[in-house]
């Protein structure tokens, strides 16, 4: 066994991985070490970049219902306002038709009035052409005489 060169190579091998192995060992723990920090650390700041595309998101979303609730509060107004614009715009209509109406109706009565007038005046004149025409006709001079003084003698009080 002591003579078999297999059995000193077999040896001189442990020997060599005996001593190989605790520096090799340690070489390789801290090559793995290394890489466990750089895989923590990755997941770490995977971790806290989640945390903060989650925390984005919220916000975007808390500013996404904010703008919905303000566009919703900005159609509610709009509506309003337009229903406000609606009623003024009736009521003026409305007012405006009643002016109209009121202007015509003045009208037709100014109208009315106006030929009542002129019916009345048509009929004066027509009557005093008649009265004419008949005192003309029937009037004698005396008659005449006798209501001129008597017109003169009115005259004083119906100036007073």
């Amino acid at each position: 066994m002591f003579s078999n060169p297999d059995f000193w190579v077999l040896v001189a091998f442990v020997i060599f991985v005996a001593l190989v192995w605790k520096p090799a060992g340690k070489a390789i723990a801290g090559v793995l070490d290394g890489h466990a920090a750089k895989v923590r650390l990755q997941l770490e700041e995977a971790r806290r970049l989640r945390e903060d595309a989650q925390r984005m998101l919220a916000e975007y979303q808390r500013k996404q219902a904010e703008a919905l609730s303000e566009a919703e509060a900005i159609v509610a107004h709009a509506k309003a306002e337009a229903e406000r614009i609606r009623a003024n715009g009736e009521a003026e209509l409305a007012q405006q038709i009643a002016r109209r109406r009121q202007l015509a109706l003045d009208r037709i009565a100014q109208s009315e009035a106006q030929a009542l007038a002129e019916v009345r005046a048509a009929t004066v004149e027509a009557a005093m052409a008649a009265t004419r025409q008949l005192i003309v006709e029937n009037l004698d001079r005396t008659t005449a005489d006798k209501l001129i003084d008597q017109a003169a003698a009115e005259l004083p009080q119906r100036l007073h």
